[in-house]
């Protein structure tokens, strides 16, 4: 897409409030991503705010200058997991859904993955959303389900499917 840019953000004070209103937006146009509509403006604040650490690499995607999508890079520091990452929360705001955002910021927090000399991505993602094929088409295996894992909007109990890339 054209005018896509896509930062690493070390800090958040310029884009907290675009980043909250994302959130907001995605969740409430049916996202799993740990949150149940309707997300209050104020509580997804308060989850940017405590986004940041060593250990997670946030990439932010912009088109024209206006927050698109967002995706986390969270690199394992345990002893025996510092050869891999887990890719969190990639979100694309619905207005610029099917333009290559999800599928730029998956490639950009892989390019980063492997300059971490991660060797092992992983991921889950509910069972049935789009966002499986985006997976699948970038070379996830599945390695299985767990029935019953997260809540959904209407109080169902919904799958996740777990996936992994060996990189």
């Amino acid at each position: 897409m054209r005018n896509l840019v896509i930062e690493e953000m070390k800090q958040l004070e310029n884009e907290i409030e675009d980043l909250s209103k994302l959130l907001t937006t995605v969740v409430d146009d049916g996202a799993s991503i740990g949150f149940l509509p309707p997300l209050e403006q104020k509580k997804a604040t308060n989850y940017w705010q405590a986004v940041l650490a060593p250990e997670v690499i946030l990439y932010v995607a912009k088109i024209n200058n206006e927050v698109a999508g967002s995706v986390q890079l969270h690199l394992v520091t345990k002893p025996n997991g510092t050869h891999r990452a887990e890719i969190c929360k990639l979100m694309t705001h619905p207005n610029f859904r099917r333009n290559g955002i999800g599928r730029s910021l998956m490639q950009k927090a892989e390019e980063r993955a492997k300059l971490e000399n991660r060797s092992l991505l992983v991921l889950d993602t509910r069972e049935g959303d789009p966002s499986n094929r985006l997976y699948k088409s970038l070379g996830f295996q599945e390695s299985g389900k767990i029935p019953g894992y997260a809540i959904s909007p209407d109080g169902e109990l919904d799958a996740t499917v777990i996936y992994y890339k060996m990189i």
